[in-house]
């Protein structure tokens, strides 16, 4: 099934030690971008959790938000370095006076909870560590399962879209297709005339005249276009039921462009060359789907 870059999904789960809840947002990005917002506690964690989002979610930029509340005091968690915080604030009010420099004692209190080691990081035994991780690893997977789901339903929408827009173009393509045998007159006549001169030229080559034939019947026949066309669109839709991924997606709306744009550059006719803007219209549209495609 197809997965948009851009989802979302929230869990929380608590026991009688701890209250875990995390959230994961992602959004559309060409490369994999991770950003965890976490407590200091757990930053031992944080390669294991990026890798798990990496594995989990592919491709887009990534946020998880995880939140750890202790329900019981005998649970890790981290605490004050009180003596060290206030020989941190005694430092910092004395320097702030020698200064003359007008400080509240709240202001100074904030600077010292921000110097380095002002908090204890308390410790558990390995056997409660372990418990406590795979509560917090459970709700970070059941939160990922319900951002997938989310980028899925964003899939769906999406896939129906690429069907509208692809379906559009075929439309267009077989109204090309109609017009095409309307324009074979006056490319016939613009031939027969630069062959009648050719010919009645002194210096008829039939080399050379040979070479403008072949010449004019390329610059004129959108045949080749129109088959290639047709099949690139096909190939984009079953590519689309299957689930593929946006970077294919992408690779076939460039091919379908090539044929959009070379058929413009041939048609020599204005209605034909309406209907390529139209088409080109459908395709940018496409274009940029695919790129909130994972």
């Amino acid at each position: 099934m197809l997965q948009s870059m851009t989802g979302f999904g929230s869990a929380a789960i608590e026991n009688d030690k701890l209250a875990v809840s995390a959230e994961v947002k992602t959004l559309n990005s060409k490369f994999t971008d991770i950003f965890c917002r976490m407590p200091r506690t757990y930053s031992d964690k944080e390669v294991e959790l990026r890798n798990l989002l990496s594995t989990e979610l592919s491709r887009g930029k990534m946020e998880l938000s995880l939140n750890v509340v202790s329900k019981d005091e005998g649970v890790a968690g981290t605490s004050v370095n009180r003596g060290l915080v206030k020989a941190y604030f005694k430092d910092l009010m004395a320097t702030a006076k020698e200064l003359d420099f007008d400080a509240t004692p709240t202001d100074i209190l904030r600077m010292a909870t921000m110097m380095p080691n002002a908090y204890i990081t308390n410790v558990v035994n390995d056997e409660a560590g372990e418990e406590e991780w795979k509560l917090i690893l459970d709700t970070v997977k059941l939160a990922i399962t319900k951002c997938q789901e989310f980028r899925s339903q964003e899939g769906a929408v999406t896939a129906e879209k690429f069907k509208e827009y692809i379906a559009n173009i075929a439309k267009h393509l077989e109204a090309v297709i109609e017009q095409d045998p309307h324009r074979v007159p006056q490319i016939r006549e613009r031939i027969e005339k630069a062959i009648s001169e050719l010919v009645q030229s002194d210096n008829f080559n039939q080399d050379r005249f040979e070479q403008e034939l072949v010449y004019y019947v390329e610059k004129y026949d959108i045949s080749e276009e129109k088959v290639r066309l047709g099949n690139h669109l096909t190939y984009f839709v079953t590519e689309l039921e299957k689930g593929t991924n946006g970077k294919r997606l992408n690779f076939i709306s460039q091919e379908i462009g090539r044929e959009i744009n070379t058929i413009g550059s041939k048609a020599n006719d204005a209605i034909i060359q309406k209907l390529v803007v139209q088409m080109k219209d459908e395709l940018e549209k496409i274009k940029e789907q695919t790129l909130n495609i994972v």
